[in-house]
């Protein structure tokens, strides 16, 4: 089977907010990469990059794109799965059973008020998510950062953790073999319902008595020329 990949591009932010210059820290990045906990891998990482280079990030587990398992189904079945598509499924690492991808981010030394960024380009197969029911999908990303022992934390400063919610939505277009079918199945609808309305009619006299009019109708037209004398006018 062919994928189809959509790119995207996520951003993470650290902001040093303690009073003095942070030494280190690290971020550990979770990404709902199953729709069910034995699914297929949605997600590849293409690129990780800290700002400046003050940092690296190392993904636990990168699995190759395009792994779909080949699932033999009806086109019935696919019909019917398009139709009935509806309704939001919510993927949230922070549920339990939940197959996440997680990113190990380590970041060097930030000064006061200072923030660096983590940009993660990855690829999403969005092949997976058409063989879902939900039309809509929310993927609930998760960030939380860890820093030294030894190192000061604001009592208000910036949470710990934090989400980045981003949604996929079902662009409502069946598939190419989708369209034929349900072309021919309403064409063949279209047939046996006319066929049925002829055949109803047909048992109605209502064809019959339509014939019958023809032909009395003609009877009187022959009678009607019958009638006429022609005569012969002479100049």
């Amino acid at each position: 089977m062919e994928c189809n990949f959509q790119p995207l591009n996520l951003t993470f932010q650290a902001i040093n907010k303690g009073p003095s210059r942070l030494p280190g820290s690290t971020v550990d990045i979770r990404i709902p990469n199953r729709l069910a906990g034995s699914g297929a891998d949605m997600f590849h990482i293409l690129e990780t990059q800290v700002a400046d280079g003050r940092g690296n990030c190392t993904p636990h587990r990168n699995p190759t794109p395009c792994t779909i398992p080949q699932e033999r189904e009806s086109i019935f079945h696919s019909i019917f799965a398009f139709f009935t598509k509806s309704g939001r499924k919510v993927l949230d690492c922070d549920r339990p059973g939940r197959a996440c991808m997680t990113i190990s981010c380590s970041l060097g030394p930030q000064l006061k008020e200072e923030a660096l960024s983590i940009d993660i380009k990855l690829l999403l197969n969005t092949e997976i998510l058409k063989k879902d029911s939900s039309s809509m999908i929310q993927f609930v990303t998760r960030g939380s950062i860890q820093v030294h022992d030894k190192a000061v934390e604001v009592p208000e400063g910036l949470p710990e953790d934090i989400s980045l919610v981003f949604e996929a939505l079902h662009s409502q277009e069946p598939r190419g073999y989708v369209v034929g079918w349900i072309i021919a199945i309403s064409l063949l609808v279209g047939i046996l319902i006319f066929l049925l309305l002829a055949v109803l009619l047909w048992k109605m006299g209502f064809f019959r008595r339509r014939y019958r009019e023809i032909i009395e109708a003609e009877k009187n037209r022959k009678d009607s020329d019958e009638s006429w004398d022609w005569m012969e006018k002479n100049h």
